[in-house]
C-alpha cells in the first residue's frame, strides 16, 4: 500500500484524463474510482492536489456537481494529505457550488462546506493531540501584519487559521486572504459557519493565541458592526422623517448574530470581557419597549440560554458587578427581565391591537379582556380558561415553551426564515417568565451547593468552629486559611449576585404572582421567591430576605390588606428606577387581582376597629400554604423576618377563623362575635391541613439552632404585644396566635428550655397583666401548663439533680403573684394545686417559691382565691411536711399565719390557725431530725457567711436553729392574737399557749428569755395597747342575724376577751414553768414586766379584765418557791392546758416515742445544770420578788379604788367581785412579805382596804351581791378585809416584839370600819342610794345604773367585834397603851351610843354599849395602872362624855317602840350605871376630879326625872325610867356616905355627890311649886307628880342617912344646904295631889331633929 501511495500521481492520472472528457458517464466512473482510491488512502499529496485541480475544471462547467462535492468530502475526510492552497481551492469549489442555480445543489454544498470547515478544524485538534507530549513555548504574535504567513503554526492549525480569518472577511464583505477564486457570499451563511466553529472548537481559540487574536480582532468588532442597524432602529418613528434613512433590522442576521453572541458569550467569555460586556449591554437593550416584537422575543430566547448557566452568570457578576467603574451587568439583565416582562402588561403588542372580548367568564365574575387571537377556545359555546397572567386588564396566556432548566429556543432556530415571524401572543412573556424561575432556580442550587461544600469542609477542617463566620476568624493552619480566603472571596461573589439581582426577581416575580391564574404558575413563583428567601437568609442578607418573604406574606393577604408589619418595612422602600417604566412605578399588588381568583374564605380583618369583612382567594392560601412551608423549612435562617412570617400567619388564623386549643394547637372555632366568619368547602378541607402545618411549623422549631430559636420566640413576642395593644381599652376576642404559638413553641422544646426561658415567660408575664380577660387567661393558661410541663419533662439531668433549672421554672409562677388579676391568680394557684399533687415528692429546693406564691395571696383579693390558695396549704400540710427541706418549715408557718389575718372568710382563719397546731405538732413529733437537718444547715450559711465576711441574718438569731423554727411559729400565732376578728384572737390565743404549753419543754433553756420577751410580752404590750384603744361603740349584729351577747357588744368587750385570754396564758407559764425562767439571769425584770401587765390590766376599767388580771395575780403568787437542785423533778409538772389529744403515748408507723421526749426538761435542767455551776436562787432575789408583788398589789388597790373626780354615766367604779379578789390575795401574798412588812406597808394596807369597802356598788349588781338589804350579812369583799385584817394580827401576835407596834394600827383600822354602821363611807362626790330606795333596772336592760351604798351595818358591828375581841388579848401591850387605844375605842362608840335611837340599825348602838363595857372591863384597870404616867389622861373626858350621851341621848325612841323593848332599853342603861359603881367610882383616888365630878352631875341628872312633854297619860308611868333613876340616885347616896373614905379622894367623891343630890332635890321642888301654882285646878302631869314623890322620898332617905353617918364625916355645908330645903318644902303644902302630900309629911318629920333653940354659945361640938 505505501508504495501504491508514492505512486499515486501516476495511478490517479488516468482517472483524472477520464474526468476531463466531461462525458457524464466516463466522469461519473471516474470520480467513484477516485473515491475509491481516497477511501482507501493511497492518494499523495501531489495526487489530491491535481484531484482538486480536475474537481475545479469539473465545477467551472458545472458537471457532475454533487458527485464533486461528495468526492471533495471524502478526500478531505479520509486523510490530512491536502494542504494550504490545495485545501483552500477545494473549499472555494464547495462554496461557489453552493451558489448554483439548482436547489440540491446548493443545499447539498453547503453541507458539505459546513463539513469540511469542520474537517479542518478537526484536523487542527488531531495535530495538537499529537504534539501534546512535546511541550514548546508558543511565540507571542502580535500584530502579525501577514495575515497569509502565520509561521509559528503547525500546518493543519495554520490551515484552520487561514480558513478562520477568511470566513470573517467574507462576512465582513471583504475579500479574502486565502479562499482565493471566491465569487459571491452571503452574510447569513457566513454568519452560521462562524457560529458552527465557535462552538464545535472552542478550545483551538482557548489554546492558540493565534486564534484568540482572531476572535478579539476580527470576530467581536464584526458582530458589533453588524448588530448596528438593530440598536438605531426604533419601532414607531416614521424613517422618511429623518435625512439618513435607519437601516431595518433584518431578521435572518440579527437572529444568526445573537446564535454568534450566545457561543461567543458561552464559550470565550474569559477570553472577551470587555467584548461581552457590550454585547450583553445590547442584548439587553434588544428588550426595550420600542424595538420589534421579533427582535425581543429573539433576544429573551437569547438571555435564556445565559440564564440556564449559573456559573456564567456567576462570572458576570464577579467581571463586571463586582468591579468599581464597571456596568452593572447581571443586574442589568435581571432588571430588563423585569422590566420586560412589566412593558409586556402596559404596552399591548403591536401588530395584533386588543381587541376586548366580552366572553362569558364562569369562574370570574368581571369581563377578561383578551386579545383577538387570544388563547380562549370556543368549543360549542362553553369556554375553557387557558393557565394565563392577567394584570390590569391585559391578558397574556403562558405557554408551555422549555422544559425547565434547558434553554430550547424556537426563534433562533428558525434559520430557513428571511422575514420575521409572527410571535404567539404570549410566548415572550413565557419565555421571560422561564428565565426568571431558571435564575432563580440556577444561582439558588448553585450557591447553595458551594455553601454546603464550604460547610461540610469547615466542620472537617475545624470541629471547633461552629458557623463558617466563626470559623473564618480562626487563621489556625495555612490549609484552613487558604480555605477561609477562598471562602471569603466566594462569599463576596455570593453575596453580590444576590444583591444584584434580588430588586429585579422581586419587582417582577411580585408582578407575576398578582397577575398570575394559573394554580401551577402561582406555584413556581412562590417557589422561586421562597428559595431566594431562603437563599438571603443563608448568606445574611437581611433586607432582601425579607423582601421576598414580604412578598409572599402580601401574597397571603386580601390586597390592600393593612398589615403594618409589611408596610414599614424595607419593602417600601424597595421601589427604586431599576423596576419602573416609564415614571409609572408598579404597586406590588393591584385592584384587578380580585376579578380572576376563586374566593375560598371570607373573615373579618384582624384590627382594632375591624371594617366589614375580608376575602381571602385559593391563591390567598397557596401563598400561605409557601409561608408555612418555608417557615418549616428554613425556620434557620428567617432570624428577624419571623416577625413578618409570623405576624401574616397571625392574620390569616384570624381571617380563617382557627382558634387555639388546649396546648397552643388552633383549630377552627367559631368567630365569637361579628358576622361569623363563611369558609367554603374548599378551605374547610384545608384548614385541619394548615392547623396541623402550623402545629408542625411549631414544632419543628425544636431542630433549630439557638440564635433561630430566640429569633422565633422574639417574633412571637412581639407579634404577642401588638396583639396586646389592639385588645387594649375593649373587651373584644383578641388574637391569641402568638400566645398560644409560644406555648407551643415551649412545649416542644422542652429539653433545652432554659435557654428561651426566660424571655418566653417574661413575656408570657406582660400577657398575664393585660386588661383583656382572654387574653391573660390565654397568657396565664400558656404559663402554667409550660410550667407544668416543664418540671413534669424528663430532663437531662433530671431536676433533683439541677437545682438551678428547678428554680428557674418555678420562678415564673412566683412572679405571677405581682399580677392583681383574680383571675390570673385563680389559675397561678390551681397550677400550685397541680403541682403539688403531681410533683409535691420532688419539689425540694423549689418549695420555697411554692409556698411564696400561696403566701402572696392579699387580703383584698377575693374569697375564692383565698380559698384556692388555702387549700393548697392545707395539702401541703397535711401531705408534704415530712418531704420539703426543714429549712421552709419556717416558710409554711409564714403563709400558715399570714392565712389567719386574711379577714374575708373567718373559717380559713381559723382552720389556719388549726394547721399552725398540726404544724407544731409536726415539730414536736418530728423534732430530732428535724433539729439534726437545721443545724447542718445552718452550719452550711455561718460558713459561706464568714466566707463571705458578713453576718449570718435570721430571726431571733442567737438561738438555735430548731429553737428559732418555734419562735416563728409563737411570733405568728402571737400576731394572729391580735388580729381585729375576736374569733380569730381566742383561738390564736388558746392555740399559742396550748402549744408553748404542750411542746415548750422542747425549747432550749436559753431560748425561754426569748420566748418571754419577744413573744409573749410583745403580744401583751399589744393586746394592752389594742384594749385601751378599742372602740366603745356598740355593734349591732354580728354579720348576718346574729346577734351578739351584751357581754361582747363592742370592740372594747371584745378586746377585753382577748386581754383576759392573754394574760392568763402568760400567768399560767409563768407559774408552770417557773423552775426553767427563774434561772434564767433577769426573771426579776420579767416578773417586773409581768407584774405591770397585771397592774394595768387590773386598773382596766372593765370588769371582766380587771377581775382576771388579779386571777392571774392569784396564779403567779401560788407558785412554789424554785425547785432546788436536790429535788428537780423527773418530769414536768402536769400540764393544766387544754392539749388536743396529745397527752399519752403518740405511737404511729415508726413512732414509739412516749409523749415526753427523752430529752425532756428533767435531761435539759439536768444538761444546764451540770454544765455550770447548780444555779439556786437565793432566797433574797425571791422576797425581792414578793416586794415587787406587794408593790403592785398596793398600786393596783389604791388606783383601782381611788374615787374619781367627776362622775357622770359612764364613770367606771370597781365591781365588788375584783376588790373581793384583790382583797383576798393580800393574805398569801402576806405570807411571804412578813418579815419585812413594815408600818408604812401597814398604812398603804390599811388605805386600800378603806377605800376597797367604800366603793359602791351598781343597782344592777346588788341583787346578786346582797341577797335583801334586810339581812344582816357581810358581802364577800367585807368578810375579805376583814380576813385580811385578822391574818395581819395573828401574825403580829406570833410575831416578833418589834411587830407589836403595829396593833394600834390594826385598831385605828378597824374603828374606821365601826364608824361606818353611823356614817357610811363617802366614794368621791358618788351620790349613793339606799339600797332600799334603789330601784333594779330590770325593765331598762342597757338604762345606766344607779349607785347603790352598801348596809356598811353587819360590817361595822363585825368589826366592832373582833376590835372587842382583839383589844381583850392586847389591851396591856405597852403599843396599845401608848397609843391611847382604849379612847380611841371609846371616842368611836361615843359616835353610836350618843346616837342610839337614830343609830341606822337598832343592833348597833346596843353592840356599842356591850362592846363598850367589855372594853372597859379590861381597860380601866389598866387605866388605873398607868395613872401616874397620864397616858390615860385624855380618856376619862372622852369616856364621861360618851357616858353622857348615851345615857341622855338626844334622839328620840321610835313610836313604835314597846313596853317591853322599852323596858329591856331601860336595863341597859342601868348596865352602864352599875358598871359606874362597880369599875369606876371606888376607884375615884385613881380618877381625876372633874371626871368623878362629870360622873356626879350625870347620875344626879338620871336620879330625877326629867320632864317629857312628849308622853302621853298612859305611856307616862312606862315612859318614865324609874328603874333607871333610882339605881342612879342609888348609886348617888351609895356614894355619898362611904361610911370607910380611905383616901381623901373618896371623901371628896361623897361630898360632891351629896352636894349634887341636894342642889337636884331643889331644882325640883321650885319647879313643882311654880307649876302647881300655874296650874290651878288641872292636875299636874304623871310623870311630875312621880318625880316631886321621888324627890321628897330621896330628901327623907337622905336626912335618915345623915343622921346615920359620923357626924365628922359631914361636912357642914351639907348640913346648911339641907337645912335650906325646909323653906321650900313648906311651900309644898298647898299641894292638891293626895300622894305628894303623904311624901311631903314623911319628908318634913325628919326635920324636927333640926329644931333645936339657937344656941347662945357652943356648949359641946354641937353648934
Amino acid at each position: 500500500m505505501p508504495a501504491l501511495k508514492e505512486n499515486s500521481s501516476e495511478v490517479v492520472q488516468p482517472f483524472l484524463m477520464g474526468c476531463g472528457t466531461k462525458e457524464p458517464k466516463i466522469t461519473q466512473l471516474c470520480l467513484a474510482a477516485i473515491q475509491r482510491l481516497m477511501s482507501h488512502e493511497v492518494v499523495s499529496e501531489t495526487a489530491a492536489g491535481n484531484i482538486i485541480n480536475m474537481l475545479w475544471q469539473l465545477m467551472e462547467n458545472s458537471l457532475e456537481e454533487l458527485k464533486l462535492l461528495q468526492t471533495v468530502l471524502v478526500l478531505l475526510t479520509t486523510n490530512t494529505v491536502v494542504h494550504d492552497e490545495a485545501l483552500s481551492k477545494a473549499i472555494v469549489l464547495c462554496f461557489r457550488l453552493h451558489f448554483t442555480k439548482d436547489n440540491i445543489t446548493n443545499n447539498t454544498a453547503a453541507a458539505t462546506v459546513r463539513q469540511v470547515v469542520t474537517v479542518v478544524f478537526e484536523r487542527m485538534v488531531a495535530e495538537d493531540e499529537r504534539h501534546r507530549d512535546i511541550i514548546e513555548q508558543p511565540v507571542l504574535v502580535q500584530g502579525n501584519s501577514n495575515r497569509r504567513c502565520v509561521s509559528t503554526l503547525k500546518p493543519c492549525a495554520k490551515d484552520a487559521y487561514m480558513l478562520f480569518q477568511d470566513l470573517c472577511q467574507l462576512v465582513n464583505a471583504d475579500a479574502p486572504y486565502w479562499l482565493v477564486g471566491m465569487t459571491e457570499m452571503t452574510r447569513t451563511f457566513g454568519l452560521e459557519l462562524l457560529e458552527s466553529v465557535l462552538n464545535d472548537f472552542p478550545q483551538v481559540f482557548l489554546q492558540h493565541q493565534e486564534f484568540s487574536f482572531l476572535l478579539k480582532e476580527r470576530v467581536c468588532p464584526l458582530v458589533i458592526k453588524l448588530f448596528s442597524p438593530n440598536i438605531k432602529f426604533r419601532q414607531g418613528s416614521s424613517s422618511s422623517s429623518s435625512p439618513a434613512p435607519v437601516e431595518k433590522p433584518y431578521f435572518p442576521i440579527c437572529m444568526r448574530l445573537l446564535r454568534v453572541v450566545s457561543v461567543l458569550i458561552k464559550q470565550f467569555y474569559s477570553l472577551l470581557v470587555t467584548e461581552c460586556e457590550i454585547f450583553l449591554s445590547l442584548l439587553v437593550k434588544f428588550l426595550d419597549a420600542d424595538k420589534p416584537q421579533w427582535l425581543r422575543a429573539v433576544a429573551v430566547e437569547s438571555i435564556h440560554r445565559l440564564c440556564v448557566q449559573p456559573q456564567l452568570l456567576r462570572s458576570f457578576c464577579q467581571s463586571y458587578d463586582m468591579k468599581q467603574h464597571s456596568t452593572k451587568v447581571f443586574r442589568d439583565i435581571v432588571n430588563a427581565l423585569g422590566s420586560f416582562i412589566q412593558s409586556l402588561f402596559l404596552v399591548p403588542p403591536t401588530g395584533n391591537p386588543a381587541t376586548t372580548n366580552q366572553a362569558g367568564n364562569n369562574n370570574s365574575g368581571g369581563p377578561v379582556s383578551t386579545p383577538a387571537n387570544s388563547g380562549m377556545l370556543g368549543i360549542g359555546g362553553g369556554v375553557t380558561l387557558l393557565p394565563a397572567f392577567e394584570y390590569r386588564g391585559t391578558w397574556i396566556p403562558i405557554l408551555t415553551i422549555t422544559v425547565q432548566g434547558s434553554a430550547k429556543a424556537t426563534y433562533l432556530e428558525m434559520l430557513d426564515k428571511v422575514e420575521p415571524p409572527t410571535i404567539p401572543e404570549g410566548y415572550a412573556m413565557s419565555v421571560a417568565f422561564h428565565c426568571l424561575l431558571d435564575l432563580v432556580r440556577g444561582i439558588t442550587s448553585m450557591i447553595e451547593g458551594e455553601l454546603g461544600e464550604v460547610e461540610t469542609e469547615c466542620q472537617t477542617t475545624t470541629e471547633a468552629a461552629s458557623s463558617p463566620t466563626q470559623s473564618s476568624e480562626r487563621q489556625e493552619s495555612p490549609s484552613t486559611s487558604d480555605q477561609m480566603d477562598k471562602e471569603i472571596v466566594s462569599r463576596a461573589v455570593w453575596e453580590e449576585m444576590v444583591n444584584a439581582c434580588w430588586c429585579g426577581l422581586l419587582a417582577a416575580l411580585s408582578l407575576l404572582l398578582d397577575a398570575s391564574t394559573d394554580e401551577a404558575a402561582t406555584e413556581n413563583i412562590l417557589k422561586a421567591e421562597l428559595t431566594m428567601a431562603a437563599l438571603c437568609g443563608r448568606l445574611g442578607l437581611v433586607t432582601s430576605r425579607d423582601a421576598f418573604i414580604t412578598a409572599i406574606c402580601k401574597g397571603s393577604l386580601p390586597p390592600h390588606y393593612a398589615l403594618t408589619v409589611l408596610n414599614t418595612t424595607t419593602a417600601a422602600t424597595l421601589s427604586n428606577k431599576s423596576y419602573s417604566i416609564q415614571g409609572q412605578s408598579v404597586m406590588m399588588i393591584s385592584p384587578s387581582s380580585e376579578s380572576h381568583q376563586q374566593v375560598v374564605a371570607v373573615g373579618q380583618p384582624l384590627a382594632v376597629q375591624p371594617q366589614g369583612t375580608v376575602m381571602l382567594t385559593s391563591k390567598n392560601i397557596q401563598c400561605m400554604r409557601t409561608l408555612l412551608n418555608l417557615a418549616h423549612c428554613h425556620g434557620a435562617v428567617l432570624g428577624t423576618s419571623w416577625q413578618l412570617v409570623l405576624a401574616t400567619l397571625q392574620h390569616l388564623v384570624w381571617i380563617l377563623g382557627l382558634k387555639p386549643s388546649s396546648g397552643g394547637a388552633l383549630k377552627p372555632g367559631r368567630a365569637v362575635e361579628g358576622p361569623s366568619t363563611v369558609l367554603t368547602t374548599a378551605v374547610m378541607t384545608d384548614l385541619p391541613v394548615i392547623s396541623n402545618i402550623l402545629s408542625r411549623l411549631f414544632e419543628s422549631s425544636q431542630y433549630l439552632d439557638d440564635v433561630s430559636l430566640h429569633h422565633l420566640i422574639n417574633a412571637l413576642c412581639s407579634l404577642s404585644l401588638e396583639a396586646m395593644d389592639m385588645a387594649y381599652g375593649n373587651n373584644k376576642e383578641p388574637s391569641l396566635f402568638a400566645v398560644a404559638k409560644l406555648l407551643e413553641t415551649g412545649l416542644v422544646n422542652m429539653h433545652r428550655i432554659e435557654i428561651l426561658w426566660r424571655p418566653l415567660t417574661g413575656h408570657l408575664l406582660e400577657v398575664c397583666q393585660h386588661p383583656n380577660s382572654r387574653m391573660r387567661e390565654w397568657g396565664a393558661e400558656a404559663l402554667t401548663s409550660l410550667i407544668k410541663a416543664g418540671l413534669t419533662f424528663s430532663h437531662d439531668p433530671p431536676l433533683s439533680q439541677n437545682q438551678r433549672l428547678q428554680l428557674l421554672l418555678l420562678n415564673p409562677l412566683k412572679e405571677m403573684s405581682s399580677i392583681n388579676h383574680p383571675d390570673i391568680r385563680l389559675k397561678q394557684l390551681e397550677c400550685v394545686l397541680q403541682i403539688l399533687q403531681s410533683q409535691g415528692d420532688s419539689l425540694g429546693p423549689g418549695w420555697p417559691l411554692v409556698l411564696g406564691v400561696m403566701g402572696a395571696i392579699r387580703n383584698d383579693q377575693g374569697e375564692s382565691l383565698i380559698r384556692t390558695a388555702f387549700q393548697c396549704l392545707q395539702l401541703v400540710v397535711t401531705d408534704f411536711l415530712p418531704t420539703m427541706p426543714c429549712t421552709c418549715l419556717q416558710i409554711v408557718v409564714d403563709v400558715a399565719g399570714s392565712f389567719g389575718l386574711h379577714n374575708q372568710e373567718l373559717n380559713i382563719s381559723l382552720t389556719s390557725i388549726g394547721l399552725l397546731w398540726n404544724i407544731s405538732d409536726y415539730f414536736f413529733q418530728r423534732g430530732e431530725t428535724i433539729e439534726k437537718e437545721l443545724n447542718k444547715e445552718e452550719a452550711a450559711q455561718q460558713k459561706q457567711a464568714e466566707e463571705k465576711g458578713v453576718v449570718l441574718n435570721r430571726p431571733f438569731h442567737p438561738a438555735p436553729p430548731f429553737d428559732c423554727l418555734w419562735l416563728c411559729l409563737y411570733a405568728k400565732l402571737g400576731e394572729l392574737c391580735v388580729d381585729p376578728r375576736p374569733a380569730v384572737r381566742k383561738s390564736a390565743g388558746q392555740t399559742l399557749f396550748s402549744t408553748i404549753g404542750a411542746h415548750g419543754t422542747l425549747l432550749q433553756h436559753s431560748t425561754w428569755h426569748t420566748v418571754i420577751w419577744k413573744v409573749l410580752f410583745h403580744l401583751l404590750d399589744r393586746v394592752r395597747e389594742s384594749s385601751t384603744t378599742a372602740d366603745k361603740e356598740k355593734i349591732e349584729s354580728g354579720g348576718g342575724n346574729i346577734l351578739i351577747h351584751h357581754s361582747r357588744d363592742t370592740a372594747e368587750k371584745q378586746w377585753a376577751e382577748t386581754w383576759v385570754l392573754t394574760l392568763a396564758g402568760v400567768a399560767r407559764i409563768f407559774n408552770t414553768r417557773r423552775y426553767l425562767l427563774q434561772p434564767l439571769g433577769d426573771f426579776s425584770r420579767a416578773w417586773d414586766v409581768l407584774l405591770d401587765h397585771i397592774q394595768s390590766a387590773a386598773l382596766s376599767k372593765n370588769n371582766e379584765v380587771s377581775l382576771a388580771a388579779l386571777k392571774s395575780f392569784q396564779e403567779i403568787l401560788q407558785i412554789v418557791s424554785p425547785v432546788r437542785d436536790s429535788d428537780k423533778p423527773e418530769t414536768p409538772p402536769a400540764v393544766n392546758v387544754p392539749v388536743p389529744v396529745l397527752l399519752g403515748s403518740i405511737s404511729g408507723p415508726g413512732l414509739s416515742r412516749p409523749f415526753v421526749r427523752t430529752d425532756s426538761i428533767g435531761e435539759k435542767l439536768g444538761r444546764y445544770n451540770s454544765s455550770e455551776p447548780p444555779i439556786v436562787t437565793d432566797e433574797l432575789e425571791d422576797l425581792n420578788l414578793w416586794w415587787a408583788a406587794w408593790n403592785t398589789w398596793y398600786r393596783i388597790g389604791s388606783e383601782s379604788t381611788k374615787p374619781p373626780v367627776t362622775f357622770d354615766k359612764l364613770t367606771f367604779i370597781p365591781s365588788q367581785p375584783f376588790l373581793t379578789a384583790l382583797t383576798q390575795i393580800f393574805p398569801a401574798l402576806y405570807q411571804h412579805i412578813k418579815a419585812g412588812f413594815s408600818m408604812g406597808d401597814l398604812q398603804k394596807l390599811g388605805i386600800t382596804l378603806h377605800s376597797a369597802v367604800s366603793v359602791p356598788i351598781s343597782s344592777d349588781a346588788s341583787p346578786f351581791i346582797l341577797p335583801s338589804y334586810t339581812e344582816a350579812v357581810l358581802t364577800s369583799l367585807q368578810e375579805a378585809v376583814l380576813t385580811a385584817l385578822d391574818v395581819l394580827q395573828k401574825a403580829i401576835c406570833v410575831g416578833p416584839e418589834n411587830m407589836q407596834i403595829m396593833y394600834p394600827a390594826i385598831f385605828d383600822q378597824l374603828l374606821a370600819f365601826v364608824e361606818f354602821s353611823c356614817k357610811p363611807p363617802q366614794y368621791g362626790q358618788l351620790e349613793t342610794k339606799h339600797i332600799a330606795n334603789a330601784k333594779y333596772n330590770q325593765i331598762q336592760l342597757f338604762a345606766p345604773a344607779e349607785w347603790v351604798a352598801l348596809n356598811y351595818v353587819p360590817f361595822a358591828e363585825r368589826s366592832l367585834e373582833v376590835v372587842v375581841d382583839l383589844y381583850q388579848k392586847t389591851a396591856c401591850h405597852k403599843a396599845v397603851v401608848n397609843e391611847k387605844v382604849l379612847q380611841n375605842i371609846i371616842k368611836t362608840l361615843r359616835v353610836p351610843l350618843s346616837l342610839k335611837y337614830s343609830c341606822p340599825s337598832e343592833s348597833t348602838w346596843k353592840l356599842a354599849v356591850s362592846s363598850l363595857l367589855k372594853v372597859l372591863s379590861i381597860g380601866l384597870p389598866v387605866a388605873r395602872q398607868h395613872a401616874s404616867s397620864g397616858k390615860f389622861d385624855s380618856m376619862w373626858p372622852e369616856l364621861a362624855n360618851t357616858f353622857e350621851d348615851f345615857l341622855f341621848t338626844k334622839s328620840i325612841p321610835p313610836d313604835n317602840l314597846s313596853i317591853q323593848e322599852f323596858q329591856r332599853n331601860e336595863s341597859i342603861d342601868v348596865e352602864v350605871v352599875q358598871l359606874i359603881s362597880t369599875e369606876i367610882l371606888p376607884y375615884a383616888n385613881f380618877i381625876p376630879k372633874e371626871f368623878v365630878g362629870q360622873i356626879m352631875t350625870m347620875l344626879n341628872k338620871g336620879s330625877i326625872h326629867s320632864q317629857s312633854s312628849s308622853f302621853t297619860e298612859a305611856e307616862i308611868d312606862i315612859r318614865l325610867r324609874e328603874e333607871f333613876s333610882k339605881m342612879c340616885f342609888e348609886t348617888l347616896l351609895q356614894f355619898s356616905f362611904s361610911n370607910k373614905v380611905t383616901t381623901p379622894q373618896e371623901g371628896y367623891i361623897s361630898r360632891m355627890a351629896l352636894s349634887v343630890l341636894l342642889k337636884r332635890s331643889q331644882d325640883v321642888l321650885h319647879r313643882y311649886i311654880e307649876d302647881e301654882r300655874l296650874s290651878g285646878k288641872c292636875p299636874l302631869p304623871r310623870q311630875q307628880v312621880t318625880e316631886i314623890i321621888f324627890v321628897l322620898k330621896a330628901v327623907s332617905t337622905l336626912i335618915d342617912s345623915l343622921k346615920k353617918t359620923q357626924p365628922e364625916n359631914v361636912d357642914g355645908n351639907t348640913w346648911a344646904q339641907v337645912i335650906a330645903l325646909y323653906p321650900t318644902l313648906v311651900e309644898c303644902i298647898t299641894c292638891s295631889s293626895a300622894e305628894v302630900c303623904s311624901a311631903l309629911k314623911e319628908a318634913l318629920v325628919p326635920f324636927k331633929d333640926f329644931m333645936q333653940p339657937p344656941a347662945s354659945k357652943v356648949q359641946n361640938g354641937e353648934s
